[in-house]
């Protein structure tokens, strides 16, 4: 039986949601669609910092038009707190690297996995280098994506870094719905592949 992640989520917001001060949260997003129902949700109960780390993403055009559209979301959606980012520098060879030898798995394989651990570490690691109370990803808005695992690698990294990990299905609730409402709503670029350049075989709308 597979844990129900949104409920974790609840139950954590339950917690803390009375707090005279907002507990600190480093969201990874991965793209300004599939963050934009995660911040319109998270705003209430967090401060959140953006950290726009994705070098899986090819070519660079793509990683560039994808982080103008966060930034734009960024200064467009209301929040209860200011939403800060953080831009991490591109280097599409740290990718590569990590997956080398798995350029022909299936989408949704083994290379996804090493791409979402490597991306959730950076965000771990720079959520406890300047105190963060939680690190999460707005990964597990989208269907395609396996909350399960992405969850599982989270914790995993948790206990690496000694750094709270943010539990989420943030699908749930019609919350990929959401996203694609507010998308409309700001005028936001909707990618057609997932972000690497084997997933473009694959032409999965994220």
């Amino acid at each position: 039986m597979k844990d129900n992640y949104d409920k974790k989520l609840d139950e954590l917001i339950l917690k803390i949601k009375n707090e005279k001060k907002a507990k600190k949260l480093l969201l990874h997003s991965c793209c300004a669609p599939c963050s934009s129902h995660v911040i319109t949700y998270l705003t209430n109960y967090f401060d959140i910092t953006i950290l726009y780390y994705n070098p899986n993403i090819s070519p660079k055009s793509e990683y560039e038009k994808r982080k103008e559209e966060q930034i734009k979301l960024i200064e467009m959606i209301p929040t209860k707190n200011k939403i800060n980012i953080i831009d991490c520098d591109y280097d599409n060879n740290i990718y590569e690297n990590k997956i080398k030898g798995l350029e022909n798995e299936p989408e949704r394989g083994k290379r996804c996995t090493v791409c979402f651990n490597l991306r959730l570490s950076k965000a771990a690691e720079i959520a406890k280098e300047n105190n963060y109370d939680f690190f999460g990803t707005t990964l597990t808005v989208s269907p395609y994506k396996n909350a399960d695992l992405i969850n599982k690698i989270g914790y995993a990294i948790e206990k690496d870094y000694n750094i709270k990990w943010l539990p989420s299905d943030f699908k749930k609730k019609d919350g990929y719905k959401k996203s694609i409402e507010l998308s409309k709503k700001y005028n936001l670029y909707r990618q057609d592949y997932c972000g690497c350049k084997y997933s473009i075989r694959n032409k999965i709308n994220d």
